[in-house]
């Protein structure tokens, strides 16, 4: 006997205000009983603090609680029958917060993590197994109306004394003279659109090795205590391998990974935030890093160039 749940949406992805409809299957060898049917849809934001942030915030580490946007429970099938094969119960949910939360967007992070479940058990008989089947559905949340992302495009201009770590450390690190130069479209970016723009290496003293893009997710956790914020990489990808022609002009494309970014979020409790990091390699081990902070939108298909 197996348990399955079946979502009138192959893509699995809802809205805020719209139901979650769907069948629970449960597939019977011959014909058999069992002793009710239920299923609960949980939407749910996990916190949790890194092993260097336990030790200097121990005092609220106790607070990090799961913060539950909603748990409703329901009965689907009392006592009964079934039949052998298919047996199918169907069930629906609407999509609403409790009092007092808000839904946010589906997102697998390291130390956030925003998950929508449904969770489908059933009572056996006698010596028989209780079954459960888990399966996640995805929130997108749409912009608010009248809300059309803007493009908000960046120039760069990067050169030895322009980095902080060089400011700091002058005399003490042995940098080549260079000179690196592009354009972002756009620092505000419509998560389901590439991160693009172009570079070109102007003029470097050393030989490059490699230009790579890295994507990282700067996650905050907290209360009223304090917050501790944790930036980790989600992706990096090369864009020039060697040392690069100078004066060529090089794109710069990246796709946002799904479930693992999310539009930037800014609650009570938590925060999510992203930044691309350029990081040009030489032959020689050494590194030169820019940051750029960027915020993504769920957006429409119009957008504004300021």
């Amino acid at each position: 006997m197996s348990l399955d749940i079946v979502l009138d949406r192959v893509t699995r992805v809802y809205q805020p205000g719209e139901s979650v409809k769907g069948v629970v299957v449960v597939t019977s060898k011959g014909n058999s009983s069992h002793n009710g049917l239920s299923i609960s849809m949980n939407g749910q934001v996990s916190l949790q603090l890194s092993a260097k942030s336990v030790g200097l915030f121990e005092a609220f580490y106790n607070s990090l609680k799961p913060i539950t946007l909603f748990d409703y429970p329901i009965t689907i099938a009392k006592t009964g029958k079934l039949k052998d094969g298919n047996n199918e119960f169907p069930f629906e949910f609407k999509l609403e917060p409790l009092e007092g939360q808000q839904l946010f967007e589906t997102y697998h992070g390291v130390y956030v993590n925003i998950q929508y479940l449904l969770k489908a058990d059933m009572v056996r008989p006698l010596f028989g197994k209780n079954l459960t089947k888990n399966l996640e559905f995805v929130i997108e949340i749409p912009p608010g109306d009248g809300a059309i992302p803007q493009l908000s495009p960046e120039t760069f201009n990067i050169t030895p004394d322009k980095l902080d770590n060089i400011k700091k450390n002058q005399g003490s690190l042995k940098v080549p003279n260079f000179k690196i130069t592009g354009k972002l479209d756009s620092s505000v970016c419509v998560i389901t659109q590439p991160f693009s723009g172009t570079l070109k290496v102007e003029d470097c003293d050393s030989e490059i090795k490699s230009i790579e893009l890295q994507l990282v997710r700067v996650e905050t956790c907290g209360c009223a205590d304090g917050f501790a914020k944790e930036p980790t990489e989600i992706q990096n990808i090369q864009i020039a391998d060697g040392d690069i022609v100078r004066g060529i002009e090089i794109p710069i494309f990246m796709i946002f990974p799904r479930l693992f970014t999310c539009p930037t979020v800014a609650s009570r409790t938590f925060k999510i935030d992203f930044e691309v990091n350029l990081v040009v390699m030489f032959t020689d081990g050494r590194l030169v890093t820019e940051k750029f902070p960027i915020k993504l939108v769920r957006g429409t298909k119009d957008m504004v160039e300021i």
